[in-house]
């Protein structure tokens, strides 16, 4: 007699760790581009671009298949390649360091600056250079700047490229420069969980004139024309003039992108609200640190709410009596460098990014959207005192 598959029990969470935000304008949105008939992309992409670039006050903003691509693009068309090294941070989703991959480059992982700041460090990228170095990819954890100023020293220096991994940051600033705009490409996402989401989707974003018509290429096939050209008249055939991909995004996606993008700044404040009442509640419980709550270089779009454990904390247990509470907790991020096939492709260098792996055992991400209730999170953090003292 064969062994019958254990039941899977789905959960119900009191309170989720993400939410979307969504309502009757988004609904209309996509009824209008249903109506058109014109779902490939086409003139309500091109809205969705222009009100972008306005919004982080760039030249050239091109919408694409999600915040993977724009990381794969932007590696390309800075001309990075095989036998070239990118420095890039551990303690991010694993998409930064396969974009660089993608390319045939090597990723090269430099520490984090601490548990306060789980961003990558200058000093760890200046001392990571080698003749090999040819551009320096940043992420902006959790929606909090990294600091540019000195990053963007080193690539002065060094002759290197800058690309940030802006995933987290729509709405965030740096010394009042929006995250995104300050290197030389800037990628975004809209996936579900995203402060401006389109359920898949992503940008890439430049001021350069040159980037942006490579970028503009290899989107769509390298080729010269899009179908909606040639649907206009504008073009009756096109040439392909190089190695390009399917990237681009859908007439959907761009109507949810719009509407999104006119109520970002109030859902980002409300998440800032949140962050505030979790701060101060937290301040007083031991054995729970708070990253990014001292003085910081700019305004935080307050993606995601981490909180590190001290190490007599096991996580497990910790997440385990949230749980049970309906409440949804995660973890940002398992370290690229440990990840099996990371190990495999570059070698077994734990121990190398002692900071970064400290935080990959000790961070737990807790609730945090706008649909939230300060009584939401007046229960996560009661929930939190009774997990630590038990």
């Amino acid at each position: 007699m064969g062994h019958r598959a254990p039941e899977v029990v789905e959960v119900v969470w009191k309170i989720p760790l993400s939410d979307i935000a969504m309502g009757r304008e988004e609904d209309e949105a996509v009824r209008d581009v249903l109506r058109s008939r014109w779902l490939s992309m086409g003139p309500v992409t091109e809205e969705f671009e222009a009100a972008f670039a306005r919004y982080l006050g760039v030249k050239h903003a091109f919408a694409v298949s999600n915040g993977t691509a724009a990381l794969h693009i932007a590696h390309a068309v800075l001309g990075i390649g095989s036998g070239d090294e990118v420095i890039t941070p551990s303690l991010t989703f694993v998409a930064t360091a396969n974009s660089i991959l993608y390319c045939g480059a090597k990723p090269i992982f430099a520490d984090i600056r601490g548990n306060n700041d789980l961003n990558i460090s200058w000093e760890e990228v200046a001392a990571k250079i080698s003749e090999k170095t040819q551009a320096i990819t940043v992420v902006h954890y959790g929606g909090y700047a990294c600091d540019m100023r000195p990053i963007m020293e080193i690539a002065h220096d060094h002759d290197l490229r800058v690309i940030e991994d802006a995933a987290h940051a729509i709405g965030a600033t740096y010394r009042g420069q929006r995250c995104g705009t300050i290197g030389d490409i800037g990628c975004f996402s809209f996936f579900a969980n995203k402060n401006l989401s389109t359920g898949e989707g992503g940008m890439i974003v430049t001021d350069d004139d040159l980037l942006a018509e490579k970028i503009r290429t290899m989107r769509s096939h390298g080729m010269t024309t899009l179908t909606w050209d040639r649907h206009r008249g504008h073009s009756s055939s096109y040439d392909v003039v190089d190695l390009g991909y399917n990237y681009r995004m859908c007439e959907v996606a761009s109507a949810l992108g719009i509407v999104q993008l006119r109520h970002l700044e109030q859902k980002n404040e409300r998440r800032r609200q949140i962050v505030d009442r979790y701060r101060k509640t937290l301040a007083g419980i031991e054995g729970i640190t708070c990253p990014f709550g001292g003085k910081t270089n700019g305004v935080s779009s307050y993606h995601i709410f981490p909180v590190i454990l001290s190490a007599d904390l096991p996580r497990i247990g910790f997440q385990g009596a949230l749980k049970k509470r309906g409440i949804q907790t995660s973890v940002h991020y398992p370290p690229v460098h440990l990840f099996t096939y990371y190990r495999r492709l570059l070698g077994d260098t734990r121990g190398s990014l002692p900071k970064t792996e400290f935080v990959g055992e000790h961070e737990v991400t807790l609730p945090l959207y706008p649909g939230m209730t300060d009584d939401d999170a007046d229960y996560i953090c009661t929930a939190i005192e009774g997990a630590v003292s038990r």
